[in-house]
């Protein structure tokens, strides 16, 4: 389903691409049996199909006013607002954004790295090659609401994959926001927000974590993952020296070129917020003892050695 939304031209064969993704991800979502999980599927199919039916109408209003059914040609105006809100919804951006942790609690951890990278590609995609022709205002507000929003919701989780659920939707933010003036950008913000992501979701799974309170024992079990994963989750956050700075450094001064210096500052300092969520998973991760006394002091160590994947993704992404 990717790979047909990335490699079309024609509106109705992105549309059908997005919608083989939908029905292959429902049943990764509901896999579990859990009431949960099928409450997760049954809020993804309906928040991705009512995306869907938004973007075929988008295209149709499209073709109707310019006879063009080239995913390059969106030229008019309010098609192309329609098309804005609609991959708002796909991608879970402010203000369509209410799914998108309820979805990543609901679901199995490998299926929320899923959820969080290669479904968000197509997407992105579309958005990058009709981006010439998309409203600049719209964008930046959405993405600077979104900054705002990801970081205030995830200061007060305690569930992880509702923290990276909300750091998704702040990254999102990011890569809307330099779409319209370098969208080469937002690919390279995108594909580094995927990297260090897989690198911490398959961290998480290997270590068996879903909420803090076990994050804080983990420590035990795999020592150096856990340092490994501080310095990953920080790379997240995006401190300079680590990978995860390098796309907001670009992203800031080309925002500086186009003189939108107050939109950079302001998106910089609500990246602070996410900051602090961040630094509490970093802290929680690396701390030597939890607060309560345990009658054990250190448990056994996992005797499977570390995946070569997680390895490599986190050496990419530190």
């Amino acid at each position: 389903g990717t790979t047909i939304t990335i490699s079309s031209h024609h509106w109705v064969m992105a549309w059908a691409g997005l919608e083989i993704n939908t029905l292959a991800i429902l049943p990764l979502i509901s896999k579990s049996h859990h009431p949960r999980a099928i409450e997760a599927a049954t809020k993804y199919f309906l928040t991705q199909s009512a995306a869907s039916a938004l973007l075929l109408f988008s295209s149709m209003t499209n073709a109707w006013h310019t006879g063009q059914w080239d995913i390059t040609q969106m030229t008019h105006p309010v098609s192309s607002l329609i098309l804005t809100a609609a991959i708002a919804m796909k991608l879970g951006l402010v203000p369509f954004h209410f799914w998108y942790p309820e979805v990543l609690q609901g679901s199995p951890l490998t299926t929320g790295l899923l959820l969080s990278t290669i479904m968000k590609l197509p997407p992105i995609t579309l958005l990058f090659m009709t981006s010439p022709s998309l409203n600049p205002t719209l964008l930046t507000t959405m993405a600077i609401l979104s900054a705002a929003l990801g970081g205030w919701m995830g200061l007060n989780q305690t569930q992880i994959r509702k923290i990276l659920a909300f750091s998704s939707i702040s990254h999102l933010g990011w890569m809307a926001i330099i779409l319209v003036y370098n969208p080469k950008l937002t690919l390279l913000n995108f594909y580094m927000y995927a990297l260090m992501t897989a690198a911490v979701f398959l961290t998480l799974n290997s270590m068996k974590v879903l909420k803090l309170t076990t994050l804080m024992t983990a420590w035990t079990k795999t020592p150096s993952l856990n340092a490994m994963l501080l310095l990953t989750l920080l790379s997240l956050a995006g401190l300079p020296p680590l990978t995860g700075f390098l796309p907001k450094w670009l992203i800031i001064q080309e925002l500086t070129k186009q003189d939108m210096a107050p939109a950079a500052t302001i998106i910089s300092l609500l990246s602070l917020l996410s900051l602090f969520f961040y630094l509490r998973l970093a802290y929680c991760t690396t701390i030597t003892l939890p607060p309560h006394t345990t009658n054990h002091m250190k448990q056994w160590h996992i005797s499977k050695p570390t995946n070569m994947l997680i390895a490599i993704l986190t050496t990419m992404s530190i």
